[in-house]
């Protein structure tokens, strides 16, 4: 008969030093409300510039010239609302044209973005063609490039494709933009098993019909995290001389020139960025679970 006597005791052993070795490192109720304590002040501190932006909104003129200045409204007024009309009624079109031309510009570019990307994503992780390990590095090296040093180069091959003053402007130069690439590629390389992709392929299914009715469903959470990123950047996106004509104009256009008034239009101001605020907001409560889950996962992986 076969003494298990010793393995018992190692085990029973071993299970003992386990449980002490996370109880010693486990944080005690007092270290869980100091952490809570901690990130809660932190995502108000976050919330700073938002909240004192929706508060001068409302705060009248002897308010916004007080020195120094307060960052509350002591007597709130919907007078920076209500003027909003008159100042807009010098423009040379209606409002509802500048609206149409950031939502029009906005929901395009982000739907061809997310698309393209996603594309671009499978085919660098999925696929077997050469050179694509030296395509996804030159993909990394286009995020160290900001704005401002793209700027000259996209106006002189816009001029050249006789693209000035057009809604190609707004829309052609985000395409090119590499963020969506990457994430999505992070993303489809953890979660979606060649395996599968196989398996699918054995029943008959082709490329497309994998990359739609597969791995589209399957990473949701990056591409809903995308469409908050384009949408946001793209709504508030102001093209650098290459849109002179009054018809393609945008809501954050409109807002440069209301700015332009100087300090004594700081409410007005307020208020029309707290009104172009409320659409990333709208579609960011939408996905916040999906950007969460994507920035935890896809975010971190090489």
């Amino acid at each position: 008969m076969i003494n298990n006597a010793p393995f018992i005791k190692k085990y029973l052993s071993s299970r003992r030093s386990n449980t002490q070795y996370s109880k010693r490192f486990s944080r005690s109720k007092v270290g869980n409300l100091f952490y809570f304590t901690f990130i809660a002040a932190f995502g108000v501190f976050c919330l700073l510039p938002l909240i004192y932006c929706i508060t001068t909104s409302f705060k009248p003129l002897d308010e916004i010239l007080i020195f120094p200045p307060r960052f509350f409204v002591r007597r709130p007024t919907s007078l920076n609302y209500a003027s909003l009309s008159s100042l807009l009624s010098a423009l040379q079109l209606p409002l509802s044209r500048y609206i149409f031309n950031s939502v029009f510009v906005s929901v395009i570019t982000t739907f061809f973005y997310v698309i393209i990307s996603a594309m671009a994503a499978f085919s660098l992780s999925k696929g077997r063609f050469k050179g694509r390990k030296v395509i996804f590095i030159i993909v990394q090296f286009a995020l160290l490039f900001n704005a401002y040093t793209l700027a000259l180069p996209q106006y002189l091959i816009l001029a050249r494709l006789n693209m000035i003053d057009t809604y190609l402007v707004y829309i052609l130069p985000q395409l090119a933009t590499t963020l969506g690439v990457f994430l999505i590629k992070q993303y489809i390389e953890g979660y979606i098993p060649d395996t599968l992709l196989e398996a699918a392929k054995i029943d008959g299914a082709g490329y497309f019909r994998i990359f739609w009715q597969i791995v589209m469903p399957m990473i949701k959470p990056s591409w809903l995290t995308l469409t908050l990123f384009a949408f946001q950047s793209i709504w508030s996106f102001i093209p650098a001389s290459t849109i002179f004509s009054e018809q393609l104009k945008t809501l954050p256009m409109v807002l440069t020139q209301i700015t332009a008034g100087g300090i004594a239009r700081s409410g007005s101001a307020m208020a029309i960025t707290v009104i172009i605020m409320i659409p990333p907001i709208i579609i960011y409560m939408v996905s916040q679970s999906n950007v969460i889950e994507a920035m935890s996962s896809a975010g971190i992986k090489e």
